[in-house]
């Protein structure tokens, strides 16, 4: 069993800034795989980036050069820096990581972006 727990999200202006931070429990994280997604209502959920053990990135195409993904193994933590943010960006932000056997998601942080 893995938990993974969102935090960091909120109100915030266009041109803004924010930081996401997904916790996770357990001592195998530093092996695994995680990812950020985001979902706004009526659409479907999008890969936003991706981050692999060994601390490789990858982006979605319209967050590219804007946000930045990165991981603490030693605080078992993964984080989504996320600049110039535009009114697009409005969605749900979750974690997840995934592997042989498992898939699990954290509850989700809510980031709205609006004048």
């Amino acid at each position: 069993q893995v938990q993974l727990v969102e935090s960091g999200g909120g109100l915030v202006q266009p041109g803004g800034s924010l930081r996401l931070s997904c916790a996770a429990s357990g001592s195998i994280f530093s092996i695994k795989p995680m990812e950020w997604y985001r979902q706004a209502p009526g659409k479907q959920r999008e890969l936003v980036a991706t981050i692999t053990s060994g601390g490789s990135t990858g982006y979605g195409d319209s967050v590219r050069g804007r946000f930045t993904i990165s991981r603490d193994n030693a605080k078992n933590t993964v984080y989504l820096q996320m600049n110039s943010l535009k009114p697009e960006d409005t969605a749900v932000y979750y974690c997840r990581t995934r592997g042989n056997g498992y898939d699990y998601w954290g509850q989700g942080t809510q980031v709205t972006v609006s004048s």
